[in-house]
């Protein structure tokens, strides 16, 4: 399973958050780092905050820190807020029209377990052991 660049983004934004140690950093400066579109890291910073993931201060010496302990936030819990959806195959989608294999089927079942199983290894997985600490 292939996670979407939003993820990405937002994962790498939460790291570089986590590693400042409470200092606040600005989008830019995260942008610049990874040499991604200073706008679109601003939506997704946004998104962050709305989830409260991140906490954005206002005005001239504002940015963002996070808003939980690194130790909070679990990589589970972010690619859920991030990720459209998990529908590997098209009968994943409740909106799908039925499949004429369906009766015989046992693929929704498997692939439905094997996501049930990579979110839950990345529950495991929290922020703060992502980072360095030097």
């Amino acid at each position: 399973m292939r996670l979407t660049e939003h993820t990405d983004y937002a994962l790498r934004v939460l790291m570089y958050l986590g590693a400042n140690g409470g200092r606040l950093a600005t989008t830019g400066e995260v942008a610049a780092l990874h040499g991604i579109s200073h706008h679109h890291l601003t939506k997704i910073v946004n998104e962050l905050g709305h989830a409260g993931f991140v906490e954005t201060v206002r005005g001239r010496c504002g940015g963002i820190r996070l808003a939980r302990a690194p130790a909070d936030i679990t990589v589970g819990d972010v690619v859920r807020h991030t990720e459209p959806d998990f529908n590997l195959v098209a009968c994943l989608d409740g909106r799908a029209r039925a499949c004429p294999l369906a009766p015989a089927c046992v693929l929704k079942g498997a692939l439905s377990r094997a996501t049930a199983c990579f979110l839950e290894s990345l529950d495991g997985i929290a922020l703060s052991s992502l980072i360095a600490r030097s």
